[in-house]
């Protein structure tokens, strides 16, 4: 017997979101880091109401993403939560010459649904009320690899280890601590700030000295007009005070 053919992941999403053909004559194909998606919807509900083209969302870990794009992924622009990807990609010749750019800096939040979980310093962490504590991969999510050297810095990294609940990406963590199965977890401001969503709970909005910026940017990956508009619009004027109101600081 014949087995059927493994599509691709990344191709399961474009057939799912774009129908039966991945390609348009305006059609855009965007990966999306999962920090952003959100605030990626109303950019792309914005973009196509004052333009011809349209959009296609690809969400996930950046990590992910760009392991895609190096085996063929067909996107046309990349939105990262970091910079380090977009500047390989620029580095090795996938990505268009001068296109790399920064569009928002993101920032880590420790929170949790319960009121009084959370105190002002992050304090929790170390005296360990709480069963598990959530937190993206660090090997795939910038967001993760932050959590991870705010809990090296407070010395909490070691001592965690059986009570820390790994997400694939931001999104997943934030699921897992608005489920309940973890009690609280590091997850991106801009979940919790976004003005269709603004999520109740306490939280500590942890200091950038604790870990590397989140730097998050952006490449094209086809130089062509269409995927060109739209970075153009994302970095534009109304594109980053989209990103101001999630939560996002801009250049």
């Amino acid at each position: 017997m014949r087995r059927a053919a493994q599509v691709p992941v990344w191709l399961s999403i474009l057939l799912f979101a774009g129908g039966s053909s991945l390609v348009g004559a305006d059609e855009i194909r965007v990966a999306v880091a999962s920090n952003v998606v959100g605030a990626a919807r109303v950019l792309v509900d914005r973009f196509e109401a004052a333009t011809e083209h349209s959009v296609v969302l690809a969400s996930g870990s950046t990590g992910k993403h760009y392991a895609q794009i190096l085996h063929g992924a067909p996107f046309q622009v990349f939105l990262a939560a970091d910079e380090r990807r977009p500047r390989l990609l620029a580095e090795s010749g996938r990505a268009v010459e001068g296109s790399r750019v920064s569009y928002a800096r993101g920032r880590l939040v420790l929170w949790s649904p319960g009121e009084s979980l959370v105190d002002a310093e992050g304090g929790v962490l170390a005296t360990g009320d709480f069963a598990y504590l959530a937190l993206a991969n660090p090997r795939l999510a910038p967001y993760g690899r932050a959590a991870k050297q705010v809990l090296e810095n407070r010395g909490l990294w070691e001592a965690l280890e059986g009570r820390r609940v790994m997400g694939e990406n931001i999104a997943q963590t934030f699921q897992f601590v608005r489920t309940g199965n973890a009690a609280l977890g590091f997850v991106a401001l801009s979940q919790l700030e976004a003005p269709e969503r603004s999520m109740g709970g306490s939280r500590w909005l942890v200091p950038e000295t604790l870990h590397e910026p989140i730097e998050q940017q952006a490449v094209l990956l086809a130089d062509e007009p269409a995927p060109r508009a739209f970075l153009e619009f994302v970095t534009g004027e109304q594109g980053q005070a989209i990103l101001r109101d999630h939560g996002y600081e801009v250049p």
